[in-house]
Protein backbone atom coordinates (compact mmCIF):
# COMPACT_ATOMS: atom_id res chain seq x y z
CA UNK A 1 0.00 0.00 0.00
CA UNK A 2 2.85 2.35 0.90
CA UNK A 3 4.55 1.58 -2.42
CA UNK A 4 1.34 2.36 -4.31
CA UNK A 5 0.96 5.69 -2.47
CA UNK A 6 4.57 6.59 -3.24
CA UNK A 7 4.06 5.82 -6.92
CA UNK A 8 0.92 7.97 -7.05
CA UNK A 9 2.76 10.81 -5.31
CA UNK A 10 5.68 10.62 -7.79
CA UNK A 11 3.25 10.58 -10.74
CA UNK A 12 1.36 13.58 -9.33
CA UNK A 13 4.64 15.44 -8.77
CA UNK A 14 5.78 14.74 -12.34
CA UNK A 15 2.48 15.96 -13.79
CA UNK A 16 2.57 19.07 -11.61
CA UNK A 17 6.14 19.83 -12.73
CA UNK A 18 5.14 19.46 -16.37
CA UNK A 19 2.13 21.74 -15.98
CA UNK A 20 4.21 24.29 -14.07
CA UNK A 21 6.89 24.28 -16.79
CA UNK A 22 4.24 24.96 -19.44
CA UNK A 23 2.84 27.76 -17.32
CA UNK A 24 6.17 29.62 -17.15
CA UNK A 25 7.16 28.96 -20.75
CA UNK A 26 5.74 32.34 -21.84
CA UNK A 27 5.14 35.77 -20.33
CA UNK A 28 3.87 35.47 -16.72
CA UNK A 29 0.16 36.04 -16.20
CA UNK A 30 -0.80 39.26 -14.39
CA UNK A 31 -1.74 38.93 -10.72
CA UNK A 32 -3.53 42.29 -10.68
CA UNK A 33 -5.45 44.52 -13.08
CA UNK A 34 -2.27 46.03 -14.50
CA UNK A 35 1.42 46.49 -13.78
CA UNK A 36 2.61 49.55 -15.67
CA UNK A 37 6.37 49.36 -16.16
CA UNK A 38 8.44 51.70 -14.00
CA UNK A 39 11.32 52.43 -16.35
CA UNK A 40 13.04 54.58 -13.75
CA UNK A 41 13.48 51.72 -11.27
CA UNK A 42 16.95 50.28 -10.81
CA UNK A 43 15.62 47.00 -9.46
CA UNK A 44 16.52 44.13 -11.79
CA UNK A 45 13.74 41.59 -12.40
CA UNK A 46 12.63 39.33 -15.24
CA UNK A 47 10.61 42.05 -16.92
CA UNK A 48 9.88 45.42 -15.33
CA UNK A 49 8.98 46.60 -11.84
CA UNK A 50 5.42 47.92 -11.42
CA UNK A 51 4.78 51.61 -11.12
CA UNK A 52 2.77 52.65 -8.06
CA UNK A 53 -0.90 52.24 -9.18
CA UNK A 54 -1.74 55.54 -7.47
CA UNK A 55 0.33 57.48 -9.99
CA UNK A 56 -0.71 55.53 -13.09
CA UNK A 57 -2.64 57.55 -15.69
CA UNK A 58 -4.31 56.86 -19.04
CA UNK A 59 -1.12 58.06 -20.75
CA UNK A 60 0.66 54.91 -19.52
CA UNK A 61 -1.65 52.87 -21.77
CA UNK A 62 -1.52 55.23 -24.76
CA UNK A 63 0.94 55.87 -27.58
CA UNK A 64 0.43 58.20 -30.54
CA UNK A 65 2.18 55.67 -32.79
CA UNK A 66 0.74 56.95 -36.09
CA UNK A 67 0.49 53.40 -37.39
CA UNK A 68 -1.79 54.69 -40.14
CA UNK A 69 1.19 56.47 -41.71
CA UNK A 70 3.45 54.73 -44.28
CA UNK A 71 7.03 54.12 -43.17
CA UNK A 72 10.18 54.75 -45.21
CA UNK A 73 11.54 51.57 -46.78
CA UNK A 74 14.11 53.22 -49.07
CA UNK A 75 16.85 53.27 -46.43
CA UNK A 76 16.54 49.54 -45.77
CA UNK A 77 18.80 47.18 -47.72
CA UNK A 78 16.11 44.49 -47.52
CA UNK A 79 13.28 46.84 -48.47
CA UNK A 80 11.20 46.71 -45.30
CA UNK A 81 10.54 48.73 -42.16
CA UNK A 82 9.24 47.14 -38.94
CA UNK A 83 7.64 49.51 -36.43
CA UNK A 84 7.37 47.56 -33.18
CA UNK A 85 5.17 48.66 -30.30
CA UNK A 86 6.44 46.76 -27.28
CA UNK A 87 7.06 47.32 -23.58
CA UNK A 88 9.91 49.71 -24.36
CA UNK A 89 7.48 52.12 -26.02
CA UNK A 90 4.24 51.43 -24.15
CA UNK A 91 4.70 50.84 -20.38
CA UNK A 92 1.10 49.68 -19.94
CA UNK A 93 1.94 46.45 -21.81
CA UNK A 94 3.94 45.15 -18.84
CA UNK A 95 2.77 41.63 -17.80
CA UNK A 96 0.01 41.60 -20.43
CA UNK A 97 1.87 39.29 -22.83
CA UNK A 98 1.18 41.13 -26.08
CA UNK A 99 2.80 43.54 -28.53
CA UNK A 100 2.16 44.89 -32.01
CA UNK A 101 4.07 45.76 -35.18
CA UNK A 102 3.37 47.53 -38.44
CA UNK A 103 5.50 46.20 -41.31
CA UNK A 104 5.99 48.15 -44.55
CA UNK A 105 7.41 46.39 -47.61
CA UNK A 106 8.84 48.10 -50.67
CA UNK A 107 8.19 46.49 -54.08
CA UNK A 108 10.21 43.25 -53.94
CA UNK A 109 11.04 44.05 -50.32
CA UNK A 110 11.20 41.45 -47.58
CA UNK A 111 11.28 40.95 -43.87
CA UNK A 112 14.17 38.45 -44.01
CA UNK A 113 14.29 35.08 -42.25
CA UNK A 114 14.18 35.67 -38.51
CA UNK A 115 12.77 34.24 -35.32
CA UNK A 116 11.02 35.55 -32.21
CA UNK A 117 12.43 33.60 -29.24
CA UNK A 118 9.62 34.64 -26.90
CA UNK A 119 6.49 34.96 -29.05
CA UNK A 120 4.07 33.47 -31.54
CA UNK A 121 3.13 35.92 -34.30
CA UNK A 122 -0.15 36.36 -36.15
CA UNK A 123 0.10 38.55 -39.26
CA UNK A 124 -2.66 40.31 -41.24
CA UNK A 125 -2.10 41.81 -44.68
CA UNK A 126 -3.58 45.31 -44.94
CA UNK A 127 -2.41 46.18 -48.45
CA UNK A 128 -0.77 44.27 -51.28
CA UNK A 129 0.42 40.69 -51.53
CA UNK A 130 2.95 38.77 -49.45
CA UNK A 131 4.68 35.43 -49.85
CA UNK A 132 5.21 34.16 -46.30
CA UNK A 133 6.42 31.02 -44.61
CA UNK A 134 8.11 29.31 -41.69
CA UNK A 135 10.45 26.32 -41.35
CA UNK A 136 10.08 23.61 -38.72
CA UNK A 137 12.89 22.52 -36.42
CA UNK A 138 15.43 19.76 -37.08
CA UNK A 139 15.37 17.20 -38.50
CA UNK A 140 12.43 17.77 -40.85
CA UNK A 141 13.09 21.46 -41.65
CA UNK A 142 9.76 21.48 -43.48
CA UNK A 143 8.68 24.72 -45.16
CA UNK A 144 5.08 25.88 -44.70
CA UNK A 145 4.42 28.76 -47.10
CA UNK A 146 1.51 30.69 -48.55
CA UNK A 147 0.77 33.67 -50.77
CA UNK A 148 -1.36 36.15 -48.80
CA UNK A 149 -3.62 38.87 -50.18
CA UNK A 150 -5.32 41.79 -48.51
CA UNK A 151 -7.29 40.64 -45.47
CA UNK A 152 -5.55 37.25 -45.18
CA UNK A 153 -4.07 36.02 -41.90
CA UNK A 154 -1.11 33.71 -41.19
CA UNK A 155 0.42 32.39 -37.96
CA UNK A 156 4.13 31.89 -37.24
CA UNK A 157 4.73 29.55 -34.26
CA UNK A 158 7.00 30.74 -31.48
CA UNK A 159 10.73 30.34 -32.06
CA UNK A 160 10.51 29.09 -35.66
CA UNK A 161 12.36 30.82 -38.50
CA UNK A 162 9.93 32.73 -40.72
CA UNK A 163 9.86 35.43 -43.40
CA UNK A 164 7.65 37.71 -45.52
CA UNK A 165 8.36 38.82 -49.08
CA UNK A 166 6.50 41.25 -51.35
CA UNK A 167 6.58 39.62 -54.82
CA UNK A 168 5.10 42.66 -56.58
CA UNK A 169 7.79 44.68 -58.41
CA UNK A 170 5.58 47.76 -58.65
CA UNK A 171 3.42 48.07 -55.51
CA UNK A 172 4.30 48.20 -51.82
CA UNK A 173 2.62 46.07 -49.16
CA UNK A 174 1.62 46.65 -45.53
CA UNK A 175 0.90 44.21 -42.71
CA UNK A 176 0.06 44.33 -39.02
CA UNK A 177 1.42 41.66 -36.68
CA UNK A 178 0.40 40.80 -33.12
CA UNK A 179 2.91 38.95 -30.93
CA UNK A 180 2.28 36.98 -27.75
CA UNK A 181 4.88 38.74 -25.62
CA UNK A 182 5.44 42.23 -24.31
CA UNK A 183 9.04 41.83 -25.52
CA UNK A 184 9.10 39.16 -28.27
CA UNK A 185 12.69 39.71 -29.37
CA UNK A 186 13.90 39.23 -32.93
CA UNK A 187 16.91 37.33 -34.26
CA UNK A 188 17.53 38.02 -37.95
CA UNK A 189 19.40 34.94 -39.14
CA UNK A 190 21.83 36.58 -41.58
CA UNK A 191 22.62 39.42 -39.17
CA UNK A 192 23.24 37.06 -36.27
CA UNK A 193 25.40 34.61 -38.22
CA UNK A 194 27.45 36.99 -40.39
CA UNK A 195 27.19 40.23 -38.43
CA UNK A 196 27.86 39.09 -34.87
CA UNK A 197 30.24 41.10 -32.67
CA UNK A 198 32.85 39.75 -32.37
CA UNK A 199 32.62 37.74 -35.58
CA UNK A 200 32.17 33.97 -35.57
CA UNK A 201 35.30 32.23 -36.88
CA UNK A 202 35.19 31.82 -40.65
CA UNK A 203 36.43 28.25 -40.11
CA UNK A 204 33.21 27.52 -38.23
CA UNK A 205 30.92 29.15 -40.79
CA UNK A 206 32.74 27.73 -43.82
CA UNK A 207 32.20 24.22 -42.53
CA UNK A 208 28.62 24.91 -41.41
CA UNK A 209 27.57 26.32 -44.79
CA UNK A 210 29.91 24.12 -46.85
CA UNK A 211 31.49 27.07 -48.67
CA UNK A 212 34.98 28.49 -49.00
CA UNK A 213 36.27 30.78 -46.28
CA UNK A 214 36.61 33.67 -48.73
CA UNK A 215 32.83 33.51 -49.26
CA UNK A 216 32.29 33.75 -45.51
CA UNK A 217 34.78 36.62 -45.27
CA UNK A 218 32.89 38.50 -48.01
CA UNK A 219 29.57 38.00 -46.23
CA UNK A 220 31.01 39.13 -42.90
CA UNK A 221 32.33 42.28 -44.56
CA UNK A 222 28.82 43.39 -45.55
CA UNK A 223 26.85 45.94 -43.55
CA UNK A 224 24.11 43.98 -41.81
CA UNK A 225 21.52 46.65 -41.03
CA UNK A 226 18.51 46.18 -38.78
CA UNK A 227 15.06 46.87 -40.27
CA UNK A 228 13.38 47.26 -36.85
CA UNK A 229 12.42 50.66 -35.40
Amino acid sequence: MASYSSSCFLLFTAILALVSWQAVASDPSPLQDFCVADNSSRVLVNGFVCKDPKVVTAEDFFLAAKLDMPRDTKMSKVGSNVTLINIMKLPGLNTLGISLARIDYAPLGENPPHTHPRATEILTVLEGTLYVGFVTSNTDNKLFSKVLNKGDVFVFPQGLIHFQFNPNPYKPAVAIAALSSQNPGAITIANAVFGSKPMISDDVLAKAFQVEKKTVDWLQAQFWADNHN
